[in-house]
C-alpha cells in the first residue's frame, strides 16, 4: 500500500531537488526514498523506475523553464524578446542545474506523460513565435531554433563545466553573443528552398 501523502508529483519534486544538489546522474531511488523518509519500495507505487523518474524530472523542468521564459518574453518582440528568452534560459540552467540537465538528456519518456505535460509543446510555440518576429518562415524557422538551442545550451554547458578559462568572464561574453545572434537573425540568409527558378 502506498504511503499516505506520497504522490508521483511529490516524488518527482524530491528527486528534482536532489538532482540540483548532486547532479542528475547521481540520483538513485534509494536516495529519493531517504529524502522522503520512506522505504525504497514505497516509491514504486508512484513511479515504475529510475528512468521514468528522470523523465518526470525532465517534464517538470520543461514546464518550469517554459513558464519563466513566457513570463520574461511577454509583451516583447525582436531583440528584447531574444535577450529576455536567452537570459531566462541561462538563469534557469544556473539555478536548477540537475533539472536543466534532465531537459537536455536522452531519457525515454512515457508518451502519456508527455501528452499531459504542457511544457515541451509550449516551449516550441514560444521559440517559434519569438523567431517569427524576425520574419522567418520554414524551413528557416527550424534552422534558427536549432541554432539558438545549440548556442544557449552550449554556452551554459561550457559554463557549468568550467570551460571558459579565459580572463574575460562569461558574463561579459554572453550579451555580446546575444547581440551577434540578433544581428544574424535580422539578416538571416535565405535557404533558397521554395524559391521559383
Amino acid at each position: 500500500m502506498a504511503r499516505a501523502g506520497l504522490t508521483a508529483e511529490r516524488v518527482t519534486i524530491a528527486a528534482a531537488e536532489l538532482a540540483d544538489e548532486v547532479g542528475l546522474d547521481q540520483v538513485t531511488m534509494s536516495q529519493v526514498a531517504r529524502r522522503l523518509g520512506v522505504k525504497d519500495a514505497s516509491l514504486y507505487s508512484h513511479v515504475r523506475s529510475l528512468e521514468e523518474l528522470r523523465g518526470r524530472i525532465a517534464l517538470l523542468a520543461a514546464d518550469e523553464k517554459t513558464i519563466r521564459i513566457a513570463e520574461a518574453t511577454a509583451g516583447r518582440a525582436g531583440k528584447d524578446a531574444l535577450i529576455a528568452f536567452a537570459n531566462a534560459w541561462r538563469e534557469y540552467a544556473h539555478r536548477y542545474p540537475g533539472r536543466y540537465t534532465a531537459t537536455q538528456s536522452q531519457v525515454r519518456i512515457d508518451p502519456e506523460l508527455v501528452a499531459r505535460a504542457p511544457g515541451p509543446r509550449r516551449a516550441v510555440e514560444l521559440t517559434y513565435g519569438m523567431l517569427r518576429g524576425y520574419g522567418l518562415a520554414e524551413p528557416d524557422l527550424t534552422d534558427a531554433v536549432r541554432l539558438l538551442r545549440s548556442t544557449f545550451h552550449g554556452f551554459v554547458a561550457l559554463e557549468a563545466a568550467g570551460g571558459f578559462a579565459h580572463e574575460r568572464s562569461p558574463q561579459q561574453s554572453w550579451p555580446r553573443a546575444l547581440e551577434a545572434l540578433h544581428a544574424l537573425l535580422e539578416r538571416w540568409p535565405s535557404s533558397g528552398e521554395g524559391d521559383s527558378a
